[in-house]
């Protein structure tokens, strides 16, 4: 568990076609992050080193939580040790048409939510 807190960044991710629960969270993770800069982080950090900080990414997922790929979502975050927490949440909505050349199942799109919280 992280002692604490530094920052929390959401995100939404959504898959259209295909049902693919790991590449909406992905997603969800990107949209939380991509658009950071943390120049000054280390600072706060144990040992002024990236490496001692924590990251906790927590995902709400409305599929089987056990479908998530959790080294997949872990290797979204660059630095620091990293735990995935996955929840029921989200969102299976209609996408309004199943294209059988994306894979599709049914006509479900898939909308994870993420809450990536860093700290040490």
């Amino acid at each position: 568990m992280m002692e604490k807190i530094i920052f929390i960044e959401t995100g939404v991710g959504i898959d259209t076609h295909g049902q693919d629960v790991t590449k909406a969270s992905i997603r969800a993770v990107e949209n939380a992050i991509h658009y950071n800069s943390m120049p000054g982080l280390k600072d706060f950090l144990p040992g002024q080193s990236l490496h001692n900080m924590k990251v906790h990414v927590k995902l709400a997922v409305p599929a089987d939580k056990d479908l998530v790929d959790l080294d997949r979502i872990k290797a979204e975050i660059p630095y620091g040790e990293v735990t995935v927490e996955v929840v029921e949440g989200g969102m299976a909505t209609t996408s309004g048409i199943m294209l059988e050349e994306q894979a599709d199942k049914n006509d479900l799109m898939y909308i994870v939510n993420a809450a990536v919280q860093v700290g040490y």
